[in-house]
C-alpha cells in the first residue's frame, strides 16, 4: 500500500486506506468480536496499511480497548487516531463533552489508558459544540503537543469556515497546524465538494474520508434484500431516492459489470483515484465489520478506472454546488476539485 504525507503541512505519514475500527466491539450490539476484529487488522496490516481510525465513543471504549490489545507489541508501527468531543466510556455529560480544555484533557487521558499508549498520533475533534471559542481548543492542543501526548491534530466534521479560521489562527499564533479534516465522502454524499474538499485542497490539510460505500448503498446489496447498516444498525445510511443516487448505484453497478469486480471495489477505486487527484493528502476510511469486507475494500487497489470511466462515474453523481460556485464554474474562473485544474483561480476577464 502507498504512503504519502497527510497534507502539505505536515509530515504524518499515512496509508493510502485508513482503517476504520467503529465496529471493533459489540457495546453497540453490532461489530465484530476480537477475535474477527484481530483478523481483520493482520489482513490489513499485512496488505502495508498502517493508519488506524477509531474515537473514544466507538462502542462505549470498546473499540480502544479492542486496539489496545492488537497494537501491543507493534504500536509504533501504526499511526493511531482517535476522536473527543461528543463522550465516551468515561461520561457523557456536560463536563466529559465539547471542544473545551477540560473535556479535551479528560477524554485524551481516558484514551491514552484505554489505548494503552503513551501518545496518540492524530487527535481529532469529533464534532464542534457551537460554545467553545475556536482558539481556545486549539492552544489546548498545541498544549497537549508539547507535553507529548499528541503528534497532531485535526477536525472532524467541522464546516469549511471553522476549520479555516482555526488553520489561520494557528499559523498565524505559531500553534500546532491543523493537519487534517474528517468528513463523510462518496459517490453518493459529495456535499463536501462545495466548501470543505476544495478548503482542505487549497490550505494543504489533509482530508479523511468516512462512509466511502454510502452505508452500503453503493455495494447495491439493499436491491437484493441484504442486511446492512440499514437494517441492522439504522445509523449512518443513504437511500435511493429514484434521482441522482439511484442513477449513481446503476453506475457503479454497469461499471462492476463490466470490469467484473465487485461493486464496492468501484466505488472506492473511484475515491483512490480522486486522492490521486487531488493536491492534497486524501485517505478513504474503510469500517469492514467481516474479513470479506475487508478483501473487497483491499481489492480495490488493484482496480484501475481509466479516464473515461472515472469522469462517467464523476459526472452522474455531481451534485449543484450552488451560487457562487456554478456560476464561477461556468465561467470558466474556478474549476472543481478533482478536475485537471482542480483549485486554480482562473483570471477575471477583463471588460
Amino acid at each position: 500500500m502507498k504512503h504519502f504525507t497527510f497534507g502539505r503541512n505536515n509530515g504524518l505519514r499515512v496509508s493510502q486506506l485508513s482503517l476504520g475500527a467503529a465496529t471493533f466491539g459489540n457495546r453497540w450490539g453490532y461489530g465484530a468480536d476480537l477475535e474477527t476484529a484481530a483478523q481483520i487488522f493482520d489482513r490489513y496490516a499485512a496488505a502495508g496499511g498502517t493508519f488506524i481510525d477509531t474515537a473514544a465513543s466507538y462502542q462505549r471504549g470498546e473499540s480502544e480497548e479492542n486496539l489496545a490489545t492488537l497494537l501491543a507489541g507493534r504500536r509504533d508501527d501504526f499511526t493511531l487516531a482517535t476522536k473527543f468531543a461528543i463522550g465516551g466510556a468515561d461520561g457523557s455529560g456536560v463536563l466529559q463533552t465539547g471542544a473545551g480544555r477540560g473535556a479535551m484533557y479528560r477524554a485524551v487521558e481516558g484514551s491514552l489508558r484505554r489505548l494503552g499508549t503513551d501518545y496518540i498520533d492524530l487527535l481529532w475533534v469529533h464534532f464542534p459544540d457551537g460554545v467553545t471559542p475556536v482558539e481556545e481548543t486549539i492552544r489546548a492542543l498545541d498544549d497537549l503537543a508539547r507535553a507529548g501526548k499528541i503528534r497532531y491534530a485535526g477536525f472532524s466534521n467541522f464546516p469549511a469556515w471553522l476549520t479555516s479560521r482555526a488553520a489561520t489562527i494557528a499559523e498565524l499564533r505559531g500553534t500546532i497546524p491543523v493537519a487534517g479534516v474528517q468528513f463523510e465522502y462518496s459517490l453518493v454524499e459529495r456535499s463536501a465538494d462545495r466548501e470543505v474538499l476544495p478548503m482542505a485542497e487549497a490550505l494543504g490539510i489533509g482530508a479523511a474520508l468516512w462512509s466511502p460505500l454510502g452505508g452500503g448503498l453503493l455495494t447495491g446489496k439493499y436491491r437484493r434484500g441484504e442486511s446492512g447498516r440499514l437494517t441492522d444498525w439504522h445509523r449512518l445510511v443513504h437511500t435511493e431516492d429514484g434521482g441522482r443516487k439511484s442513477a449513481t448505484v446503476d453506475a457503479v453497478l454497469a461499471v462492476s459489470d463490466e470490469l467484473g469486480v465487485p461493486p464496492a471495489q468501484v466505488a472506492v477505486a473511484w475515491l483512490l483515484e480522486r486522492a490521486q487527484r487531488s493536491p492534497t493528502g486524501v485517505v478513504p476510511v474503510i469500517g469492514p465489520r467481516t474479513v470479506r469486507q475487508l478483501d473487497d475494500y483491499l481489492g480495490a487497489l488493484a482496480v484501475d478506472l481509466d479516464d473515461q470511466t472515472y469522469v462517467r462515474l464523476d459526472q452522474v453523481s455531481r451534485i449543484e454546488l450552488g451560487e457562487p460556485h456554478d456560476k464561477l464554474v461556468a465561467e470558466g474562473r474556478l474549476a472543481r476539485g478533482g478536475d485537471d485544474e482542480a483549485m486554480r483561480v482562473h483570471p477575471v476577464p477583463s471588460a
